[in-house]
C-alpha cells in the first residue's frame, strides 16, 4: 500500500534541496527518491534530482511499503530493547552493517529486520528502511528504528535539532589530559584514503564532540573514556581523537599503532539513547549492555571496583550537563 505525501513549492528552488528540507533526508537519499520513480512534479513523473521548481508548484511522494520478500536470510540475532507500533529500539551487535550497499555481502541489521517480518519506514529508500541514525559496523549499541514514515521525520528532525542524543563508551590510547575534553572539527571524506574521514577538509562539515574521562587503565596505558555527540558525522568520535593522536583499541583504521592491539573487536560502544517518542511526545532513554568481549576486554584493564560507578548513566550523563 502506497503511502503518499503533498507540498507546495514556496520559492524557486532545486527538487533535491526542496524535499530534503521536507522530509528531513539528505539530498542523496531524496535523489534516490527521485530517481526510483516515486516523486512527481505537477502530476508529472521526473527523474532528475536538480530539476528547477518553480513557486507553487505542487511535488507529490509515493512511500511504498518496505519489501519483506527481499530480505536475506539471517545468522545473528539483535537484542530487542523496546518496541511499539511506532518505533524499536535495539542493541546492534558489533560486526553488522546497518544497511546494504554494493560493498556489503553479508546480512545487514536492514535485513534482519525485513527478516523478522518489522513493518519499516521508506522514506530513506528502500536500502536504508528503518533507518533514522547509522553506527559503524564494528560499533554496537542503541540504535532508534523507524516503524513508519510519520515517526521517521519526527525523529529525523530531533537528530537535526539535537533533542535525540547518544553517549558512547571507548577504551582509548593514550590516556587524555584534561577530565573533559571539547574537539571540534570539520569532517569530510579523506581525499588520501577512500576508507577514511579526516578534518579540515574544504568540503566537510562541523563536528562536535565531548569526552569524559571515565577510569584510568591499571597499567596507565589505556583509557575508558564517555563520548557525547552534538553531530552525527561518519567515524566522528574516532577522526576527533585522531587529530590529538589518540584512538580507540581494535580500531584498525585510525590506530596508531594497530598492531599493538590485541581486541577482537573496536571497543566502542553506543551506550545510551534519548529520545522524544513521536506519538506521545514523552521522553524515552535507553541503555545498551556492552557485549561479552567488550566487557571481558575492559574487565581485564581496569579495576572492577572503580566501574560500577563511572559507568552509571546518572553519572555519565551528569558529567556532561556540568561541563561546556
Amino acid at each position: 500500500m502506497l503511502e503518499i505525501k503533498e507540498y507546495i513549492c514556496e520559492n524557486a528552488e532545486r527538487l533535491d534541496t526542496f524535499l530534503s528540507t521536507k522530509i528531513i533526508q539528505t539530498r542523496s537519499q531524496v535523489a534516490t527518491l527521485i530517481k526510483t520513480g516515486n516523486v512527481f512534479v505537477d502530476e508529472k513523473k521526473v527523474s532528475r534530482p536538480g530539476v528547477k521548481l518553480k513557486v507553487n508548484q505542487k511535488i507529490k511522494v509515493e512511500f511504498p511499503e518496505a519489501k519483506i520478500e527481499k530480505a536475506k536470510a539471517v545468522d545473528f540475532d539483535v537484542e530487542v530493547l523496546y518496541e511499539d507500533d511506532d518505533i524499536l529500539v535495539v542493541n546492534k551487535p558489533s560486526g553488522v552493517t546497518v544497511h546494504p550497499a554494493p560493498s556489503v555481502k553479508d546480512a545487514t541489521l536492514v535485513d534482519w529486520l525485513k527478516y523478522k517480518g518489522i513493518r519499516l519506514s521508506t522514506i530513506s529508500g528502500e536500502e536504508r528502511n528503518g533507518i533514522v541514525h547509522r553506527l559503524d559496523k564494528g560499533t554496537s549499541g542503541t540504535m532508534v528504528v523507524a516503524k513508519n514514515n510519520e515517526s521517521h521525520e519526527f525523529l529525523s528532525a530531533q537528530l537535526k535539532d539535537k533533542s535525540m542524543g547518544r553517549y558512547y563508551i571507548a577504551v582509548a590510547t593514550p590516556p587524555l589530559k584534561d577530565d573533559i575534553t571539547v574537539i571540534e572539527g570539520n569532517i569530510g571524506r579523506s581525499s588520501k584514503n577512500r576508507l577514511k574521514m579526516s578534518c579540515g577538509l574544504e568540503h566537510s562539515k562541523y563536528a562536535k564532540t565531548m569526552f569524559k574521562q571515565l577510569a584510568l587503565s591499571t597499567d596507565g596505558k589505556n583509557q575508558l573514556l564517555a563520548c557525547k555527540l552534538f553531530t552525527g558525522r561518519t567515524h566522528q568520535i574516532r577522526v576527533h581523537l585522531e587529530t590529538i593522536n589518540r584512538h580507540i583499541l581494535g580500531d584498525h583504521i585510525y590506530g596508531v599503532s594497530p598492531h599493538q592491539d590485541k581486541s577482537e573487536r573496536i571497543l566502542l560502544h553506543a551506550y545510551m539513547i534519548y529520545f522524544n517518542h513521536p506519538k506521545t511526545g514523552e521522553k524515552m532513554f535507553f541503555k545498551a549492555e556492552l557485549d561479552e568481549i567488550m566487557k571481558t576486554s575492559i574487565d581485564k584493564k581496569f579495576n572492577l571496583e572503580s566501574l560500577n560507578e563511572v559507568m552509571d548513566t546518572k553519572y555519565i550523563m551528569d558529567s556532561f550537563v556540568t561541563n561546556p
